[in-house]
């Protein structure tokens, strides 16, 4: 093989591995990906089914119900516009509560109900997410005082 021929077959096999590698970080980066969704947005089709997602907005006063034994526990996360139920397995944030902002990170059941795997609160009384706020003023409420 002439020198100049075997330079052309390595230039060649590091444009394939560079080119390999690229498209395998930028399907690991999109796997990874978290979007934000109200349950306005689940409720008319725009959240992913099989992938999963963060779901925002207030929990609903009186909707939050703990299996006795268990961590289990069920609450509804409103935007004032649709509400969605949530279910979660594990110990919560102590800034969590009726009325509070939530950002829960999970799937989407077939029955059109929501798992999650982490639940985050605001940090203080007077801090809400980003996206929650987004989502609230989107719908055209605001937290009831």
């Amino acid at each position: 093989m002439k020198p100049r021929r075997g330079r052309l077959v390595l230039v060649g096999l590091v444009v394939v591995g560079v080119a390999l590698s690229a498209g395998l970080a930028l399907r690991a980066f999109q796997e990874n990906l978290l979007f934000f969704f109200s349950p306005t947005q689940v409720a008319i089709g725009e959240a992913p089914t099989a992938r999963a997602f963060r779901l925002g907005g207030m929990v609903v006063e009186d909707s939050i119900k703990r299996e006795p034994g268990s961590l289990t526990m069920s609450f509804v996360l409103t935007d004032y516009a649709h509400s969605m139920p949530v279910s979660y397995t594990g110990v919560l944030p102590d800034l969590f509560g009726e009325g509070q902002g939530v950002v829960a990170r999970g799937q989407l059941r077939p029955d059109g109900s929501f798992v999650a795997d982490e639940v985050l609160a605001k940090h203080d009384e007077n801090y809400m997410s980003p996206e929650v706020a987004d989502a609230l003023a989107a719908a055209g409420k605001v937290k009831p005082e």
